[in-house]
């Protein structure tokens, strides 16, 4: 668990740092892919050193593919037709997914008793997140829920993979990032505007903290965390990064803060995840 724990302040960290200081300037898909190329570049010593089956590479590079890179892509198309503040509302349902594809996954049927705690975390999520919504969402319903439940199924199938150890599976993960800066790369082509390219020190030292610490380290630390808690302990830490991201958007950058309702969506998600922990799995 301590891994989530560790990787959640770290994401919480970085997305306040792209909302401050990338999101009005520097294209997204043009982020999002050289975070993906410094991620690659960080594991690729890794790739020469240590050889990987065909079959296990094949199965990381797809999960990478769609975890990381078809996500990002409908996610970012989801702003088309949404708000921040719905974006952010629509992906509180990741738990939910998490659950649901897990316990299918192994049982080939579904226990609606088994969603407590990840629609608890939705709960908690959403009094913290709730806004008016605008008249003509649907479609970008749909693309943000296409990210969150590719999001979603990368966290599983990773669990069902065998890498042994956290260390063990550094020397594999670079293939993670081979499939998501591949499709990174093809959504850039047909999606990016060219006329938004970083032209600070400030941006490129943000988009090499992104690539190699927050994508990096983070989605390797974050997937080995996953294979080593339950499937409701997960789905409930996709959530934690909410209250988590508006403290430190608090603490660092005094964005307004309704108290009342942070206090009580924490309540509600620190509920969950202590249910979640007297789950058996």
């Amino acid at each position: 668990m301590y891994l989530l724990w560790l990787v959640t302040l770290i994401w919480a960290f970085s997305f306040s740092l792209i909302g401050e200081f990338l999101a009005a300037t520097v294209d997204p898909y043009l982020a999002v892919s050289s975070r993906m190329l410094l991620a690659l570049l960080l594991f690729s010593p890794f790739l020469f050193t240590y050889r990987t089956a065909s079959t296990q590479a094949l199965q990381l590079a797809g999960i990478g593919a769609v975890q990381l890179g078809l996500m990002y892509l409908l996610l970012y198309h989801s702003f088309l037709y949404l708000s921040v503040a719905e974006v952010l509302l629509f992906t509180i349902l990741t738990p939910v997914y998490i659950s649901v594809l897990d316990y299918y996954w192994r049982y080939k049927k579904l226990h609606w008793r088994w969603l407590g705690p990840a629609l608890l975390a939705v709960a908690g999520a959403l009094v913290m997140r709730y806004q008016q919504l605008s008249d003509d969402f649907w479609l970008g319903l749909l693309l943000i829920q296409g990210a969150n439940l590719c999001f979603a199924f990368g966290q599983v199938a990773y669990r069902r993979l065998a890498l042994g150890s956290v260390g063990t599976q550094k020397q594999q993960f670079g293939w993670f990032f081979v499939g998501a800066t591949v499709v990174s790369l093809v959504a850039t082509a047909l999606f990016a505007n060219w006329q938004r390219l970083p032209d600070t020190n400030l941006e490129y030292g943000i988009l090499l903290w992104l690539g190699l610490v927050a994508s990096g380290l983070g989605y390797w630390l974050w997937n080995a965390g996953a294979r080593q808690v339950s499937a409701n302990q997960l789905a409930v830490m996709n959530n934690v990064l909410i209250p988590a991201g508006l403290l430190v958007n608090f603490a660092f950058w005094q964005h307004a803060v309704n108290w009342w309702t942070l206090a009580a969506g924490s309540v509600l998600i620190l509920l969950s995840l202590v249910w979640a922990m007297r789950q058996r799995d």
